[in-house]
């Protein structure tokens, strides 16, 4: 019973992740072809991106701590809340980093399209990953 139930969390996990790529994608289709994004319209394009990032994180969150002693909870959830924290901030250093080297040899737009593909990719690494994860998980 609990493989099907973490079969099932890691297919939401995916999907979470499929979500937001096709959020991006569409960001990135919008802001190549339109000069001006209204706020309206960046905002309806980024509920898709949302969406798929709190399917993400609330079910991530869980899994990692699903896998600790109720005794360590407190310490492994404070652990989790760092290193989560630690992990955006340096994502998106990591992140601004490319589109201003991009934006400073091209545009803005070619900084903004680069750094966005750069990010599609990180999430179809991930959403890769937990495939080979659930896949995994259900041989054993």
């Amino acid at each position: 019973m609990q493989q099907s139930s973490q079969g099932s969390k890691s297919k939401v996990l995916i999907e979470g992740c499929a979500l937001q790529i096709a959020g991006l994608v569409a960001l990135a289709l919008v802001a190549g072809c339109i000069d001006a994004l209204t706020p309206i319209a960046l905002a309806l394009i980024m509920i898709i991106f949302g969406y798929g990032q709190g399917m993400v994180m609330a079910l991530l969150s869980g899994a990692v701590l699903s896998t600790v002693k109720p005794l360590a909870a407190g310490s492994a959830s404070g652990i989790y809340g760092t290193i989560a924290q630690i992990g955006n901030a340096a994502g998106v250093a990591a992140i601004g980093a490319v589109f201003f080297a991009v934006e400073g040899l091209q545009s803005v737009r070619a900084g903004f399209l680069v750094s966005l593909s750069l990010f599609a990719a990180l999430i179809m690494i991930s959403a890769a990953f937990l495939t080979w994860m659930r896949r995994a998980s259900a041989r054993s």
